[in-house]
């Protein structure tokens, strides 16, 4: 790795701060609380050419690496947008990875230009209430017709679906019992997201509320044999197409949490005055915020490397889950200093630090949750016996 400032990356990491200048906390907390897509800040995105960053150039994308991605989520997240901002746009950046590397030329050529400029809206629908992430225990069934699939099932926490036209699908399309591997039988599909056969329902939560979750009841959907990704049956080899990668992208906007957190709470430090004197002043504050920030520089540096070995061509899985957990840990932390350094103002909304705490939770749940980030570490790296 090489620590050299490179111009490219600055430019980046300005431009992104330039435009999310125009996007205050109070355009967030709106959100928030209004529970409305911010469709200004992703027309902006999609208007500056953020997205489709990861996508190759023959389709119109930028064609650039993880890093370049990590950057352009950080720096949102870290202007105050959270987690609300980086979903709103995340699989434009980078989320077609599984259609990059799987799907036919026909797929790319349909969807990736449209991707590019924002046009086309997607969803991840994978997850679902009695599998979570024991994906391969997925029941969602897509059964042969002619000229292609029909789809049945049920999926939860999905993002975006109220916006989607799209959705990447995986389904069984031969049962777990009849399959040499669990991991056979299973497809991934480019469906159509057609709400005559698809039941979309909100589910409420404690943050990110800009961005919608749902839960999607699936009733003999139809989807052409054209939007099949990959082969038939070997579906979860593509899905996990740039998992290591969104561990690492996440993980910074993890960071970018957390510097949102640690900025706003070293200001207040700064300007508070309680008994004559600021309260930075007290080492009970200023070692928080210390801490804080070392944290934050630990864990960003397991995220440089990750991305780094990625994008020459390596497949760190031990790295982009140390990167995820390490990240999400000091996100949190500093959110949670944020808090306490405020005091009562920190638990209301004009601070806007509650909003980061809520939405810095999250991150040790998703896109995977520590829990799972340990078994793998323990299992794969250390050689230890699986667990589950």
């Amino acid at each position: 790795m090489d620590f050299e400032p490179d111009s490219l990356h600055e430019e980046i990491r300005q431009a992104v701060r330039k435009l999310c200048s125009d996007f205050p906390d109070e355009y967030w907390m709106e959100h928030d609380e209004t529970k409305e897509f911010p469709w200004e800040f992703y027309d902006a995105v999609a208007k500056a050419g953020w997205l489709g960053l990861t996508i190759p150039a023959e389709y119109g994308g930028g064609g650039l690496g993880v890093t370049e991605a990590a950057i352009v989520e950080q720096e949102i997240s870290a202007s105050g947008a959270g987690m609300g901002g980086c979903t709103s746009v995340h699989i434009g950046i980078f989320g077609f990875e599984p259609l990059i590397k799987y799907g036919c030329d026909d797929l790319k050529r349909r969807f990736l230009p449209r991707a590019v400029s924002g046009d086309l809206h997607v969803c991840f629908a994978v997850t679902e209430p009695d599998a979570g992430t024991d994906t391969t225990n997925i029941s969602t069934f897509a059964r042969k017709v002619d000229g292609g699939w029909l789809v049945s099932g049920k999926k939860v926490f999905i993002s975006k679906a109220l916006e989607a036209e799209r959705m990447f699908l995986l389904c069984r399309t031969a049962r777990r019992e009849e399959s040499a591997k669990k991991t056979d039988g299973i497809t991934l599909f480019f469906a159509p997201l057609d709400r005559e056969r698809v039941t979309i329902r909100r589910i409420p939560k404690m943050g990110r509320n800009a961005v919608d979750t749902n839960e999607l009841f699936i009733d003999d959907l139809f989807v052409p044999d054209e939007d099949v990704i990959g082969e038939v049956g070997k579906g979860f080899k593509a899905i996990l197409a740039g998992l290591n990668a969104e561990r690492v992208i996440s993980a910074n906007a993890s960071l970018g949490l957390g510097k949102a957190a640690l900025r706003r709470a070293t200001e207040y430090a700064k300007t508070r005055k309680v008994f004559g004197r600021p309260i930075g002043q007290n080492q009970g504050i200023a070692f928080q915020l210390a801490e804080a920030k070392m944290r934050l520089d630990a864990a960003e540096l397991m995220c440089q490397k990750a991305a780094w070995l990625i994008d020459n061509g390596h497949s760190p899985g031990e790295q982009a889950n140390e990167a995820k957990y390490l990240a999400a840990e000091a996100g949190f932390h500093a959110a949670d200093v944020a808090i306490s350094v405020h005091g009562g103002y920190g638990y209301s909304k004009e601070y806007h630090v509650e909003r980061y705490f809520r939405e810095a939770r999250l991150m040790r749940i998703a896109p995977i949750s520590q829990e799972m980030v340990l078994s793998y570490l323990a299992e794969h790296v250390l050689g230890l016996p699986r667990s589950y």
